[in-house]
């Protein structure tokens, strides 16, 4: 997979999810690590997961990402694992507690960015997000729409 411009040294990106900034207001990120079995890590690094329909939750004092799928390993024979199973997420007691109390509060959902490598160990990062009504969906297209006229006047004034 090609890297992301802007990306990282040392980073590889798996997968993003691009439909979670158009449909939530992020609040705040983190990063957090993932427990996986062996084939689920083969099957990232040649790029197969979807986060689409994944999201976070706390639950016993453990965060965990729920409905993520990583599809199964090619050359996996028996071991192979479950495509959707809840996978842990690696987090400070600290954020647990924070995103706990916070995700109670109405609205507020866990909901997966983008999942890549950092280092040689598998990474997801995670956004506090509030849910974006159709009226705020309609109102940040008419902002970047006009934020694209005004650039596209200002090249015409400097072209002349």
């Amino acid at each position: 997979m090609a890297k992301a411009e802007g990306a990282k040294p040392g980073i590889k990106i798996i997968a993003e999810n691009r439909r979670a900034r158009a449909e939530f207001f992020i609040e705040e990120t983190y990063e957090a690590g993932l427990v996986l079995t062996g084939t689920e890590v083969k099957s990232l690094r040649e790029g197969r997961a979807n986060l689409k329909e994944a999201f976070g939750e706390v639950r016993e004092g453990e965060a965990w990402l729920v409905d993520c799928h990583i599809s199964p390993y090619a050359q996996g024979n028996i071991f192979n694992h479950d495509p959707t199973r809840p996978r842990k997420l690696l987090l400070h007691k600290e954020e647990i507690k924070r995103l706990l109390g916070r995700t109670q509060e109405k609205g507020f959902t866990l909901v997966p960015l983008k999942m890549y490598f950092s280092k040689g160990k598998a990474k997801v990062e995670m956004g506090l997000g509030k849910g974006k009504k159709l009226h705020d969906r309609r109102e940040e297209l008419k902002a970047r729409a006009a934020g694209r006229e005004v650039e596209r006047a200002l090249r015409e004034r400097n072209k002349g």
